[in-house]
């Protein structure tokens, strides 16, 4: 309808308006993020184009392929392998890897995932080959990194990197995973029997140690109270002494004291006479058996009782009357 009106030249022009947008719209190319391009011309290698806008001759070149610079990675399945010691096994491994050089990924292999694939599994067997049960369980790391190395190697002409390699599962036989489940239980049980003894030879020690300390302790305060009592004796027989020896001190000063009175009070020679006997008195009190007077006490003693009888005498006299 809309081109009824129009004659056959103004269709022929929108055509060549329309060719022309057309050839126009596929010269023009623009390269994604973390992509390249690899363009050939006439079917040779013409140039890799990176990220940005870019315009290609129509027809004469084309783009041969569209490559991710992004780190990819690949989980190949598990493939057999055979130890030193004659046991046959599954590994399963991943490998992380990176396109550097677009134009030898595009022409330095065909299908190059496969020959990733491939390399490894040969690598891997070779590998696995040196080693024993034993030491390929225990020893991942040092297998990924002799495989990386290796892949890294051999995929340079490639264009790629491998960046690592890790290795997913490793699954021995059945009966190797029975024996390694009894020889794990096994140990656990020798484990816990060794945690058993330790733990009772802690106790023992500890115990032993309570009771050392106990009897170090009774010991110490048994000593303790001996001192005590020591110094407690050593102290009452210290204030006894100095009791004894103040009392010692008070009669000697009372004594002192009675002496000093005397020769103030000037005594007549009667009065010391009969204070002479009445020490003597004291002296014999009652249990002497023997008591010697001197001559010039005795003469003084006679005296006392004249005049003792002389003074009764009166005394009766007194009374009579």
């Amino acid at each position: 309808m809309l081109l009824s009106g129009l004659t056959g030249g103004q269709v022929f022009g929108l055509f060549l308006v329309f060719l022309v947008i057309v050839v126009v719209a596929s010269m023009i190319k623009i390269v994604p993020q973390a992509h390249a391009y690899v363009i050939e011309r006439l079917g040779t290698y013409q140039a890799t184009w990176s990220v940005g806008f870019h315009m290609k001759l129509p027809i004469i070149d084309k783009v041969a392929q569209r490559i991710s610079l992004k780190e990819q990675v690949v989980d190949f399945a598990p493939q057999p392998v055979i130890t030193k010691d004659n046991v046959t096994m599954r590994i399963d491994t991943v490998v992380f890897f990176q396109i550097t050089d677009p134009k030898l990924f595009a022409y330095g292999v065909e299908k190059p995932i496969m020959a990733i694939e491939n390399l490894t599994a040969t690598t891997l067997r070779n590998i696995i080959g040196d080693l024993e049960l034993d030491e390929t369980l225990t020893s991942r790391e040092i297998i990924n990194t002799k495989m990386r190395s290796t892949l890294d190697v051999a995929t340079d002409p490639w264009g790629i990197k491998i960046n690592r390699v890790e290795l997913k599962n490793i699954i021995p036989p059945a009966a190797i995973q029975d024996a390694m489940e009894k020889q794990m239980k096994a140990e656990r049980e020798r484990r816990e029997q060794i945690l058993i003894a330790e733990g009772e030879k802690k106790s023992a020690v500890l115990r032993a140690e309570g009771q050392k300390e106990s009897i170090i302790l009774a010991a110490e305060a048994e000593k303790q109270s001996a001192i005590l009592r020591a110094e407690a004796v050593k102290e009452a027989t210290i204030r006894k002494a100095e009791g004894e020896a103040e009392a010692i001190i008070a009669v000697q000063k009372a004594n002192a004291d009675g002496i000093r009175f005397l020769n103030e009070s000037a005594p007549a020679q009667g009065v010391l006479t009969l204070k002479s006997l009445e020490a003597f008195a004291k002296a014999a009190d009652g249990k002497a058996t023997k008591l010697i007077i001197p001559s010039e006490i005795a003469s003084i003693a006679g005296l006392a009782s004249s005049l003792t009888e002389i003074a009764d005498v009166k005394q009766g006299n007194q009374d009579k009357q």
